[in-house]
């Protein structure tokens, strides 16, 4: 009885520790909350350099300033960041110049900013 109590706490510590390590991206990347339902995003670094993010990093601080509880998190729809992330992976040196009105204009039916 006891040794079976015993293989529950490992299991579930074991399914704790699994649960932290999603958690933190891995090197080279960071976390994004994006949208109002605040979707979980990991990005390369370096995607924070480009025009478009620089966009989005303004419009977070004129929508939420400095003060956050959470973690980063820019204004826009989930959907349409989700495309943005999928050409920039595809092809960033093509569509890494682009500023958000041009990828705005790729995907019109997606609403891009809260």
């Amino acid at each position: 009885m006891k040794e079976t109590n015993t293989i529950r706490k490992i299991v579930s510590l074991k399914q704790l520790v699994q649960r932290w390590r999603r958690r933190i991206p891995p090197g080279g990347s960071l976390t994004v909350y994006v949208g109002d339902e605040h979707r979980r995003f990991v990005i390369p670094t370096r995607f924070i350099n480009l025009p478009v993010f620089a966009s989005l990093l303004k419009k977070a601080e004129e929508a939420f300033g400095f003060q956050t509880t959470s973690g980063l998190v820019l204004p826009c729809d989930a959907i349409f960041f989700e495309k943005l992330l999928n050409v920039l992976e595809r092809n960033e040196r093509r569509f890494g110049a682009l500023d958000l009105d041009d990828f705005t204009g790729m995907f019109p039916e997606s609403l891009a900013v809260d």
